[in-house]
């Protein structure tokens, strides 16, 4: 099968899953937008706004550490508290029906998780979680909040404009005076546990998203532009099994020229009307699996 380059037959998306047996979804940042969780490109799949913090400086800097805590603790409530979107409920109701046992997701929100989906593979961490980087004990970001407002009172009466994963638009005029918190355990840096621009994901995390890819017979690839190379590398995996590739997003993605087939447009709206179309094709059995 050669699967480079978009198809010019017209199909709907649910005659292209139901085109294989199963498949591997993997999801990105438009899954989430309509959950008031922002993202990082636009539909040209160009920076919206400047690079997140990279995992080096967010070790070396205490600056910016003070900076990315300050603007986390203003930015958490908003995405603690957000809910699963229509993508979510739809993409789980695919894994009901058989046709994507297995997610893998570059969102670090767990909304796959929250919306019933099960076997996620969170490919960069879950912002749910601290690490400390010297003993690795794990705590939940709730009580780093707690800490961090019981230290620092003055955060409560910041305000600002929410950004991407639990990030917030805030001035640094009192970062400066911000008390970090360190481990309970042994007084070490501790760190959200998720993967930030410039580190790199752990490899039995990518094992066992290359195991699931291998044991599916295509790549869907939803709600992503595929701009960071943790998750394209997936793509030129599936390319390498010549496996299909099908594309659903609201812009450009970095594998345009790679997929059989691309779906434009919103990815909830998309998906759940194919998951309504695989229903009727497969008839009164799907209503007692979904």
């Amino acid at each position: 099968m050669n699967t480079s380059g978009l198809s010019e037959v017209k199909r709907s998306l649910a005659e292209v899953l139901a085109s294989q047996k199963t498949w591997l979804v993997l999801t990105g940042a438009g899954c989430s937008t309509a959950a008031g969780l922002g993202d990082y490109r636009n539909t040209k799949g160009e920076w919206k706004r400047p690079q997140p913090i990279t995992g080096q400086a967010f070790r070396q800097d205490i600056m910016a550490r003070k900076r990315y805590w300050a603007r986390s603790s203003v930015g958490w409530p908003n995405f603690a508290a957000a809910q699963p979107t229509q993508s979510h409920y739809a993409i789980a109701q695919l894994q009901a029906l058989g046709v994507a046992p297995n997610l893998v997701t570059q969102n670090v929100d767990e909304l796959h998780q929250d919306a019933g989906h099960q076997r996620v593979i969170d490919l960069h961490g879950v912002l749910s979680r601290v690490i400390c980087l010297d003993c690795q004990q794990l705590t939940h970001r709730n009580e780093l909040q707690t800490r961090l407002i019981d230290t620092n009172p003055w955060l409560q009466t910041l305000d600002a404009r929410y950004a991407p994963d639990g990030d917030a638009d805030l001035s640094d005029d009192r970062i400066v005076d911000l008390n970090v918190p360190n481990c309970t355990q042994c007084g070490g840096l501790l760190k959200p546990d998720v993967v930030f621009f410039g580190e790199n994901v752990p490899r039995e995390r990518v094992q066992a998203v290359s195991d699931a890819l291998s044991a599916a017979d295509g790549l869907v690839v939803i709600g992503s532009s595929l701009m960071v190379y943790s998750g394209f590398r997936f793509c030129r995996k599936a390319i390498e099994q010549d496996k299909p590739i099908v594309l659903v997003n609201n812009g450009v993605t970095r594998a345009d020229d790679l997929a059989a087939y691309k779906f434009s447009g919103e990815c909830g709206t998309l998906v759940t009307e194919a998951v309504q179309e695989l229903q009727a094709l497969q008839g009164p059995a799907s209503a007692t699996t979904a």
